[in-house]
């Protein structure tokens, strides 16, 4: 388990990093999203407003990372120190860690992707889709990752109990 819990203290990193970038540069950001929008968007009847929009969606993109990252990155390791007082073997307790692991990071890097990218693609629909290689099989890897230490908690729980 202890890829998986760096891989989630990596997870929360990033949140908090995402945090403190939002603090620092989020004027920036902003502009650099709408910029890049403007030029994808110049054939646009309104090319301002939609460039508007776009950034707005952008910036919806990387709240989400934030968010995602910290909540994740949080319950991924809940899970695994849940996993520790479990009676499943090692192997399993590492499956389950590799999951949350692997899923918390990629699902939340996923959306600061979709971020930058939707600019210069012209839609966020579009950035998402693009990334969709990476969003399925980590957000799989959570589900997976959460189902194993709830058999795991159930088998614990039910053999206690005889």
């Amino acid at each position: 388990m202890r890829v998986g819990a760096v891989l989630s203290l990596l997870t929360l990193l990033l949140g908090f990093s995402l945090g403190g970038i939002f603090g620092l540069f989020e004027d920036s950001l902003k502009a650099g999203f709408e910029k890049t929008a403007l030029q994808t968007l110049a054939s646009e009847p309104d090319p301002e407003a939609a460039a508007e929009r776009l950034s707005g969606r952008s910036w919806s993109c990387m709240k989400r990372s934030h968010l995602h990252a910290n909540g994740l990155g949080t319950s991924a390791l809940a899970l695994m120190l849940l996993t520790t007082g479990m009676t499943s073997g090692a192997g399993l307790k590492r499956l389950a860690g590799y999951l949350l692991g692997i899923g918390a990071l990629g699902y939340s890097l996923f959306w600061m992707l979709a971020a930058f990218r939707a600019p210069a693609l012209g839609s966020t629909n579009l950035a998402e889709e693009s990334l969709n290689w990476l969003a399925m099989p980590t957000a799989a890897c959570c589900l997976l990752g959460l189902v194993l230490v709830l058999v795991m908690v159930v088998r614990t729980l039910f053999r206690a109990a005889e």
